[in-house]
């Protein structure tokens, strides 16, 4: 997507980050791929046998570059939440695939990356207990679905109610937002209920994925947060993990926006306030 270009332009336009701060990952190993998805499904998405429904359901029409780009990506959210342990925070500039399910692809996700991170963080005796915080307006139904039974994972999702999909999934804790809402209700309820979460759970890492398909000029989100509210979102987030003294990582999601400026401006903004909050 051309936002990923524009997004590391941005970065470095304005001096966040040099290039000695990116690194170009390799292809995830198969072996970690099985240990999280399921083999079969594996197995026809590698060698492009999934049905022509299957393919329609998951967005794409499938090809050998898309399969590794997606590859690639997971490796990306896996390495860099390895390096987050030693830097305290780090960013996929893409990411974000929470529709994929153990056994299937959806919404332009084939495979799930921060499931895949966070489950190899677990395995690895890096970390004991995982936060994803996913504030995307579509719920993370593939991620909620891949930890439900992990009690070492807390899934956090807030998106809008009447947004895909139309068949949700049940996250650890799912708060459900009605159209229009505006940055002070959303805000308020993302401070409450990370509050609640604190009290029972408590995490040595956090995934966030910060998609800004919530912004009011988003042509599909359906809910009214302003780039203001939307970087005071990020903030709040970026806090707890401070607070906490935790590692986060975030996946960049959906963004929507007629004006691709304004889908970068916000999405630069997450960078800008995780880099001063964590670093």
């Amino acid at each position: 997507m051309e936002k990923y270009d524009l997004l590391r332009r941005q970065l470095l336009h304005e001096g966040l980050v040099s290039l000695d701060d990116f690194f170009e990952p390799h292809l995830l190993d198969e072996e970690v791929i099985t240990k999280n998805h399921d083999a079969n499904y594996w197995r026809k998405l590698k060698g492009l046998k999934l049905t022509d429904r299957e393919q329609r359901v998951s967005g794409f029409v499938h090809s050998q570059q898309l399969i590794n780009r997606e590859r690639t990506i997971m490796e990306g959210t896996r390495q860099v939440a390895e390096n987050a342990i030693k830097n305290g925070i780090g960013f996929n500039i893409a990411g974000g695939t929470h529709h994929a399910f153990t056994n299937r692809g959806e919404g332009f996700c084939l495979l799930n990356d921060q499931v895949i991170a966070a489950k190899s963080l677990l395995e690895n005796g890096l970390v004991n207990r995982v936060l994803i915080v996913d504030l995307d307006v579509h719920q993370g139904n593939g991620t909620a679905e891949m930890c439900k039974e992990d009690e070492r994972i807390f899934t956090f999702s807030m998106h809008g109610s009447s947004n895909y999909p139309l068949q949700k999934e049940v996250s650890t804790l799912d708060i459900a937002l009605k159209d229009g809402t505006k940055d002070q209700e959303f805000l308020y309820l993302l401070e409450s209920n990370l509050d609640k979460i604190l009290s029972e759970f408590t995490p040595d890492f956090i995934f966030y994925q910060c998609g800004v398909d919530v912004l009011e000029s988003d042509k599909l989100g359906k809910l009214s947060l302003s780039k203001m509210g939307c970087q005071t979102r990020d903030r709040v987030v970026f806090n707890t993990a401070s607070q906490l003294q935790v590692p986060v990582v975030c996946t960049m999601g959906g963004g929507y926006s007629p004006k691709i400026s304004d889908i970068v401006d916000a999405h630069t903004n997450t960078f800008r306030e995780g880099l001063f909050v964590l670093t």
